[in-house]
């Protein structure tokens, strides 16, 4: 990959590959009147144009959505159809309306300029709030307040009683801001349709390569069996790339009309206009303590953005609110959440997927508190925190902790960013014309929720191991870790191993990856293969050496028993097991097992970031000098990778607190649509990020491990935040709005207003 010698999906050229381009709608909300691609279709080059009448006569089915959630009182949630080309009516800036394909891109850029489509225009919807306001426009005329559905957790009587009698209440309102995940390599498919065997072959990069297939070819009216989905190196996903969006099966669809490969990639700014994004809540929340300040209850109201319309697994965010409880006593919680539809991009699961909003409602609600009753933050935790004492732990939401030390986690990042030299740190800052502040977030989150994945390992007669991975790595250093997995407990060295991933042709099964769910589904999965497999060595071993089953060892990738003085190495085993007269229990010689590791419980990853962070007074530029992170995953697999895991979700949150923001004009216009006004955090935004373990390793799974992909996300957000909030606390006390820009914290320390509103507010 340093090198540059990764394959991604536009790195792969078909002979007789055509490009296909998508026709986007250029209004918020607007109904179709007319569609004329007669034009189009007779431009230079133009093999096919599809537009969504098309769609319908081939008989082909709409895009995934999520059905079964409900409204208030049970009922039905309002759930629309969510086609692939918009036909009668488009709702965001983007929505696909025709999809055009040309032996070359430019030659299907150039039809699509000429064809024709008259709209109406008609009021758009863009603020998450105001969608919900009496009056606001409908996105859909029959889902009169925009409600999709509505969800709630927790003892709303126990809370009411928690609040009856709190001797303090502490409110909170918070934005958590629409962001986008700006992979590093966009979203894009290429499509080839054999005719001879009626068979669909899709390069696209995807988490899920196998839920995909099973998706893609429901929408294409097809067995799974006529679609092998194949997904290289993949550039990042951050949950954006697990659905199936619109350009996948028009792609394919187009494959099968033109009989050649049908390439489309997405530019940068089609990737603004078209990828799903994340975040987008409302959330008041309201802390009831006692005199001590104990924690007594917790109630929150959020409002979250569905956007045009609902992608499938988009509401599954919800289960991650148990974050909320985070790693204190509170006893009482009520979460109630209605999720509205929007005239903008559909918002999907974005990395963390719920955790990083709900562990910012309750570090920041920790920080109020403390402030309100004058007590250290440090100390109002630790007069809450759940002890190891105290576990299995269940909070007063969904979650049930296992295992952790919390306090610990605070100690140590404590002391590792220096803590007792910031009073110091901060004077001298002052005299600078500079503020110093120091932020805190001690999270969990839940991680590898209840599901399967499964390993397949084969050895070749010539003792060449193959591993066959249904988790798919966008990234993440899957290859690296499973091998040295693999290597260690087969006494193998990892270039002897090959490594397979991504391609439903080759593995069999596969959940793939999400939520912080392969070092634990995987590896478990890895670690049953590996037990079977060497089973097999020892049963024919046995057989070769005419021995007993039960008295054959293995040691270091050698099979040996106490009666003969010879040994049987993986290569030797391997060849053997080609003997047709070889007899097994399981009647299958040949060396290759796979196994699935069902789980049925949840870890809770959880960790400590302390951030220091300086703001300018002359300019309100930020600039973060210290950073420090404790975490528990669990067993650590492999200190490098997880470190890198962590420093990637650290900037991922630092990013949304100081800079990223999506942003849509009244009429829908996306105005955030390019990096030149989307800010991207870059290297000089951070500082060293020191990462420490303090790993408890779990019982739920035979490793040990806790999830870690989303971990710096969800400690990073609150952190910041924090550390902007203390740093202000002389000129401004209040909420922080995110992103902190460096206009806004110039305007709080001069007390100037800021006279612009977020389309979430």
């Amino acid at each position: 990959m340093l090198r540059g010698d990764g394959l991604y999906v536009d790195d792969i050229n078909l002979p007789g590959m055509v490009y296909g381009i998508v026709l986007r709608s250029p209004h918020g909300h607007a109904k179709i009147k007319s569609i004329d691609v007669d034009s189009a279709r007779s431009a230079p080059g133009v093999l096919t144009v599809i537009t969504a009448l098309d769609w319908e006569r081939a008989g082909l089915g709409d895009l995934p959505s999520h059905p079964g959630l409900t409204r208030r009182n049970g009922v039905p949630m309002y759930l629309p159809r969510y086609p692939v080309l918009a036909g009668d009516r488009v709702r965001w800036v983007g929505d696909p309306v025709a999809f055009i394909v040309a032996e070359t891109a430019a030659q299907a850029m150039d039809a699509a300029e000429i064809a024709s489509i008259e709209y109406e225009s008609l009021e758009a919807v863009v603020s998450t709030l105001r969608a919900i306001e009496p009056g606001a426009p409908r996105v859909y005329d029959d889902c009169e307040d925009n409600v999709g559905f509505t969800q709630s957790a927790g003892d709303e009587v126990a809370v009411n009683r928690g609040f009856a009698a709190a001797a303090h209440v502490v409110k909170g309102h918070f934005v958590i801001n629409r962001v986008t995940a700006a992979p590093m390599e966009p979203r894009g498919v290429i499509a080839h349709f054999d005719k001879d065997c009626s068979r669909f072959t899709v390069y696209t990069p995807t988490q899920r390569p196998h839920s995909f297939r099973a998706q893609l070819a429901k929408i294409l009216q097809v067995s799974e069996d006529a679609v092998r989905v194949i997904t290289g190196d993949t550039g990042g996903s951050f949950g954006l790339k697990s659905p199936v969006f619109n350009e996948v099966p028009l792609a394919c669809h187009a494959a099968k009309i033109t009989g050649r490969p049908v390439k489309w990639i997405s530019t940068r700014t089609e990737g603004f206009l078209s990828d799903a994004q994340g975040r987008d809540n409302l959330i008041d929340a309201e802390l009831a303590l006692d005199a001590r300040g104990q924690f007594l209850a917790m109630r929150v109201k959020m409002v979250v953005a569905i956007g045009a319309y609902l992608q499938f697994n988009m509401p599954v965010f919800f289960p991650n609110v148990g974050s909320m409880a985070g790693v204190y006593r509170t006893p009482a919680l009520h979460v109630d959440m209605a999720a509205v539809f929007t005239n903008t991009n559909p918002v999907r699961p974005y990395r963390g997927n719920g955790r990083p909003e709900a562990a910012f409602v309750i570090e920041r609600m920790v920080e109020l508190a403390a402030h309100t009753l004058n007590i250290d933050s440090t100390e109002l935790r630790r007069r809450n925190y759940v002890a190891p004492s105290q576990m299995p732990f269940k909070t007063g939401l969904t979650f049930k902790y296992d295992c952790g030390e919390f306090e610990k986690n605070m100690t140590l990042a404590m002391a590792a960013t220096g803590v007792e030299g910031f009073r110091k740190r901060r004077a001298e800052a002052r005299k600078k014309g500079k503020l110093l502040g120091l932020g805190i977030s001690n999270t969990i989150e839940r991680a590898s929720s209840p599901g399967n994945e499964t390993a397949e390992i084969r050895f070749d007669r010539a003792g060449q191991a193959t591993l066959l991975s249904g988790a798919n790595s966008q990234g993440q250093g899957h290859e690296t870790t499973f091998k040295q997995l693999a290597a260690e407990k087969l006494g193998l060295n990892p270039d002897d191993i090959a490594y397979v991933q991504g391609d439903t042709g080759l593995v069999e099964r596969g959940e793939g990856t999400g939520g912080s769910r392969s070092a634990t589904m995987m590896g478990s999965a890895l670690c049953l293969a590996i037990d079977k497999i060497i089973e097999k060595g020892r049963a024919i071993t046995a057989i070769v050496l005419k021995a007993a089953p039960e008295t054959v060892t293995f040691d270091r990738g050698v099979f040996s028993t106490p009666g003969s003085n010879r040994t049987l190495t993986w290569r030797e085993i391997a060849g053997a097991s080609e003997d047709p007269e070889l007899n097994l229990a399981d009647n299958r010689p040949v060396l290759s097992v796979s196994a699935t590791y069902n789980s049925v419980e949840a870890n809770f990853p959880n960790g400590c970031h302390v951030c220091e962070i300086e703001i300018d007074t002359e300019t309100g530029a930020t600039r973060i000098v210290r950073y420090s992170v404790v975490d528990d995953v669990g067993t650590v697999l492999n200190p490098l990778l997880l470190h890198g895991q962590i420093h990637g979700g650290v900037a991922q949150g630092v990013g949304q607190a100081l800079k990223e923001d999506i942003r849509f004009d009244d009429a829908g216009q996306l105005i955030t649509a390019s990096f030149m006004d989307y800010a991207m955090p870059r290297a000089h935004d951070l500082c060293e990020i020191d990462v420490d373990s303090n790993p408890v390793p779990t019982l739920t799974n035979p490793l040990g491990v806790k999830g870690a992909g989303e971990a710096g996300c969800v400690g990073a957000l609150p952190a910041v935040v924090n550390a902007i909030a203390n740093a202000l606390s002389e000129f401004y006390i209040g909420e922080i709005p995110m992103p902190a820009t460096s206009e806004w914290l110039w305007r709080a320390i001069n007390k100037r207003p800021r006279d612009t509103n977020r389309s979430t507010s």
